[in-house]
C-alpha cells in the first residue's frame, strides 16, 4: 500500500486504490465535519443547517477534487511511471461570520478545527498501534498507512496559502492592521499553491516530511 504507485499487480493496485480513496474520504468527512462542528459551536448554524456536521462521506465529498483527480494523478501514476504530484479537495464547508461574536478569531479556530481533527484521529490511531497486539502484516501496513495519511493532511492544511486552513489561522493571530494586509493575499493564493505544488516540491517536501517524521516518532517511535 506504501508503494501504490510502483505496483504491478493489478488487483493490488485496485486494492490499494480502494483503500486509499476509501480511507481519505473518512479522513475528509472528519475534517470537514470539525469545521462545521466548530462554526456551529461559535454561534453560525449555516454548515449545521446544509448537513455538514455528519461523518457521511457523501456530504464533503467533491466528486472532482476528491475522486476523480486523485483516481486520474494516480492511474497516470501508475500508467505513465511518472511522479505526478497527489492533490485534491473537499467541498468546503461554509460559514457565515457575521454569524461569529469575533469574526476575525472565531474563523481562525474554525478554520483550525480542521487539521486539529486529523491529529487527534493521529493520536487514536497511535493509541490502537500501540496498545493492540497487531500480528497481521497487512493490518499494520494499513494502520500506518492511515496515520501517515491523516498526519500529512492535516500538516499540508496548516500551510498558510489560501485556501488551505492555515491562511484563516493566520488572519486570526496578527493583528488587525496586519491582518488586512494578509487578507489582500487570499485573491493570488490558488494560483501560489498550484505553483508551490508542482514547482516548488523540492521546497515544500523537506518541510512536510520532516514535520511527519517529527511527529511519527512522537506516536509510534
Amino acid at each position: 500500500m506504501t508503494n501504490l504507485l510502483q505496483a504491478n499487480d493489478p488487483l493490488s493496485i485496485f486494492i490499494s486504490i480502494s483503500l486509499f480513496l476509501g480511507t481519505l474520504a473518512m479522513l475528509v468527512s472528519v475534517h470537514e465535519s470539525a469545521h462545521a462542528w466548530m462554526a456551529n459551536k461559535l454561534g453560525d448554524p449555516t454548515a449545521k443547517h446544509q448537513g455538514r456536521v455528519s461523518l457521511n462521506p457523501i456530504v464533503h465529498i467533491d466528486p472532482i477534487g476528491t475522486v476523480i483527480l486523485p483516481l486520474f494523478i494516480i492511474l497516470s501514476n501508475v500508467v505513465l511511471n511518472a511522479p505526478f504530484p497527489l492533490f485534491g479537495w473537499a467541498k468546503p464547508t461554509p460559514f457565515n461570520p457575521w454569524n461569529l461574536q469575533n469574526p476575525r478569531r472565531d474563523s481562525a479556530l474554525i478554520s483550525l478545527a480542521g487539521p486539529a481533527s486529523n491529529f487527534v484521529i493521529a493520536i487514536i490511531i497511535a493509541i490502537i498501534y500501540r496498545l493492540l497486539p497487531i500480528s497481521n502484516e497487512f493490518v499494520l501496513l494499513y494502520v500506518q498507512f492511515a496515520l501517515i495519511l491523516t498526519l500529512i493532511l492535516g500538516i499540508f492544511n496548516l500551510i498558510p496559502i489560501a485556501p488551505l486552513d492555515g491562511f484563516k489561522v493566520v488572519t486570526g493571530v496578527l493583528p488587525k492592521n496586519l491582518a488586512l494586509q494578509w487578507e489582500g493575499l487570499e485573491r493570488i493564493g490558488p494560483i501560489l499553491l498550484i505553483a508551490i505544488i508542482f514547482f516548488g516540491s523540492s521546497f515544500l517536501g523537506p518541510i512536510i516530511f520532516g514535520l511527519l517524521s517529527f511527529f511519527l516518532n512522537i506516536l509510534i517511535g
